[in-house]
């Protein structure tokens, strides 16, 4: 069987999911999505789930931390063995506005895309998986994925574009015409997560947060 791994930009992916959710109310209900199946939907006959590894950091603010930390919760119960969170981290950021001076902080992302970068090219020199599917709009990773396109000729690339997102530069450099998962939503229905999530024997769940029910 040919292995594929799936790389997902959290920062990426959700934003574009909550900014799609603003024009369709439907695509709410994607908050609440089981990544690992998603992405095999993905699947042609003759590949398999190597890992979902999902990149993001944990929110500053405590209400998101929350929901946040619910859905991998039910996604490491669904899929124990094959969804993986790296962790960046959120730092708070000063600012000075233009118009009236006052100083204000932001929070702010940090070490996604090096995490990124280093797993994309770790997985090729360790050789844990044939085929790389990066779910990113984000032309920051072009140079890992230039490597790797260089040096790892046995290894294939492919390009999805978060829902609502894409990038030109990402476009032309995918050696296959870009997924635009935007384009999928019976796959993003068929992934629906229930409302309560339960590992194999019913010792241990996750509820889907009311904010998003």
């Amino acid at each position: 069987m040919v292995r594929v791994t799936f790389y997902i930009d959290g920062f990426n992916f959700y934003y574009g999911l909550k900014k799609k959710a603003g024009i369709d109310k439907s695509w709410k209900q994607f908050y609440w999505i089981d990544f690992v199946k998603l992405c095999e939907q993905f699947l042609g006959p003759d590949q398999t789930i190597e890992k979902v590894k999902y990149f993001s950091a944990a929110p500053l603010n405590i209400g998101k931390q929350s929901r946040q930390s619910a859905l991998f919760k039910a996604n490491i119960l669904s899929n124990p063995d094959k969804f993986e969170i790296i962790r960046g981290k959120y730092y708070k950021k000063t600012q000075t506005c233009k118009h009236c001076g006052d100083i204000f902080e932001v929070p702010e992302e940090k070490r996604t895309d090096v995490n990124i970068s280093v797993t994309l090219i770790g997985d090729c020199l360790l050789d844990n998986t044939d085929i790389l599917v990066i779910i990113t709009a984000d032309s920051d990773l072009i140079p890992p994925i230039e490597f790797i396109l260089k040096n790892f000729p046995n290894k294939k690339v492919r390009i999805y574009f978060p829902p609502q997102y894409s990038s030109y530069d990402l476009k032309h450099i995918s050696p296959r015409r870009p997924v635009y998962l935007e384009h999928n939503k019976p796959r993003f229905l068929n992934s629906v997560m229930p409302d309560t999530v339960y590992n194999s024997d019913k010792t241990d769940s996750a509820t889907i947060p009311l904010e998003w029910k």
